[in-house]
């Protein structure tokens, strides 16, 4: 069983697998810091100072100035502004892949686009050549 299991956790696609989820998870922060502290901060700026961090909802009342209060407090309180910055971060995610996809796709088309020899014809469509041309030259 420890033999299989070495197998299988040796595979060259359980190996690639490991490494695409290592570096998308390295990704994720890269591009969780690019939201948080690139592109909200001058959002907020523009609406007037706002830090959509702290854009949240208590659930359980009572009035808190930040979330840290909140939650210090033991409050129940509705994120909403953090899930602003997920969606944010989902959508860059997914433009980033989509260009990489995009990328992909082009280099693939490239190589399939290569001219390539006709096949050749069916045996069926040569025989019939074949009798043609005997036929042609018995007149």
């Amino acid at each position: 069983m420890l033999k299989e299991f070495k197998e299988f956790a040796m595979r060259g696609n359980v190996v690639d697998m490991a490494v695409g989820i290592i570096i998308g998870a390295a990704f994720g922060t890269i591009v969780k810091s690019l939201v948080d502290d690139v592109i909200m901060p001058p959002i907020g700026l523009l609406l007037g100072g706002v830090d959509f961090t702290n854009f949240f909802l208590t659930l359980s009342g009572g009035d808190y100035p930040t979330l840290e209060a909140a939650k210090a407090a033991g409050a129940v309180a509705l994120n909403y502004g953090a899930f602003v910055n997920t969606i944010i971060s989902f959508l860059i995610v997914a433009f980033a892949v989509f260009l990489l996809i995009k990328q992909v796709n082009r280099f693939t088309k490239k190589e399939e686009e290569a001219p390539k020899a006709p096949p050749p014809p069916p045996r069926e469509e040569v025989l019939l050549e074949e009798i043609r041309d005997l036929l042609k030259s018995q007149k």
